[in-house]
């Protein structure tokens, strides 16, 4: 018996990415169906080896289906996860406006697969931000192994956090500053091409942007609200992947290698680490891949107690559909969900 699972902003590039995690991870779906705004009525996009045709959210009928995941922004979200959800089904949503809700579970399935239950008081579940997903899937073991008192992130973060309009911004600016064209501006606040901007979303009244303020409030939700976390989110002219520098400060020692050790033990991370020109993971290596790697793992002889690493990940999978459609085998794992229409 499959599943009817719906995907909402399927035009997108998470969109895009969750059908094509659903159709390689083979996903226990019987259908498969493409909503999107009605101006994306009728437009093509690819389901494994099928095609499907985007039909308009506005006038779907959610009846039957058994999971949502839900990628069209938060506007869209907030209207449509309830109602959604009124109609019996499941909505996994990638946006930052359900996050914070004391209803919400918030989820990274390597982390907090339990919470997954607590669907059941809005029938809706978060998807964190990606530049925290891949980050509490590295904090989680050292966490459970020496406590983390305290961390201090830079982020390197992709032009695809920002949509396909990030994309094609690095992209046209990259082609004018070849061709000694002119460099225009739109997306990102000042130009991304061969450049580095330290300003992800809207700066906040204390200095902070919303980007790390979410990092900050979303670690202590999925992991433990008593570590303390100090974010500098940063957007450079990478096309796709995440990069973060993390330094770590624990209650208890832990070494070099026995930080190795639980890591490479822990679902869903990849150690690639030797002390060598090339011998760590880069965006270019995670992009299209499911892992969070860690790399260049060293103590802190600055603080007691204190690690260093680097971490990367493929922010569209790992930051965004990979985690949702996690979310949803978690929900089946756990027999917490049942396809509405039975099988003949």
């Amino acid at each position: 018996m499959g599943y009817k699972v719906a995907v909402v902003g399927a035009t997108g590039n998470v969109g895009r990415e969750m059908l094509a995690i659903l159709a390689e991870r083979r996903f226990p779906a019987d259908e498969v169906v493409a909503l999107a705004s009605r101006r994306s009525l009728g437009t093509e996009v690819s389901y494994g080896e099928k095609t499907l045709k985007v039909k308009a959210l506005e006038h779907y009928d959610f009846s039957d289906i058994d999971i949502c995941l839900m990628s069209a922004g938060g506007a869209v979200s907030k209207e449509w996860s309830p109602k959604i959800a009124a109609a019996g089904a499941v909505v996994i949503d990638n946006s930052s406006t359900w996050r914070m809700d004391p209803d919400v579970p918030l989820v990274v399935p390597e982390v907090n697969a339990d919470a997954v239950a607590g669907f059941r008081k809005k029938g809706i579940i978060a998807n964190p931000n990606c530049s925290t997903a891949q980050l509490v899937v590295v904090l989680k073991p050292l966490h459970d192994k020496a406590r983390i008192k305290r961390v201090v992130v830079s982020t390197y973060q992709s032009v695809s956090g920002a949509g396909k309009d990030g994309m094609d911004e690095l992209d046209r600016q990259t082609k004018a500053l070849y061709s000694l064209g002119e460099v225009e501006t739109k997306k990102f606040p000042k130009r991304i091409a061969f450049n580095v901007i330290p300003q992800i979303d809207v700066f906040m009244d204390d200095g902070s942007t919303k980007e790390e303020w979410k990092m900050v409030v979303e670690t202590k939700k999925i992991l433990d609200p008593k570590i303390k976390l100090n974010a500098t989110c940063v957007r450079v002219p990478v096309f796709i992947g995440h990069s973060e520098a993390v330094n770590i400060e624990f209650e208890t020692p832990i070494t070099t290698d026995e930080a190795h050790e639980v890591l490479r033990r822990a679902p869903g991370v990849l150690v690639v680490d030797r002390r060598e020109p090339g011998g760590y993971a880069t965006p270019h290596e995670a992009a299209g891949e499911d892992a969070t790697y860690v790399s260049r793992v060293r103590e802190d002889p600055t603080v007691e107690n204190g690690l260093v690493l680097w971490c990367v990940a493929d922010n569209l999978r790992k930051g965004a559909a990979l985690n949702a459609i996690q979310i949803a085998e978690a929900l089946i794992n756990r027999k917490l969900i049942e396809a509405k229409k039975k099988a003949a």
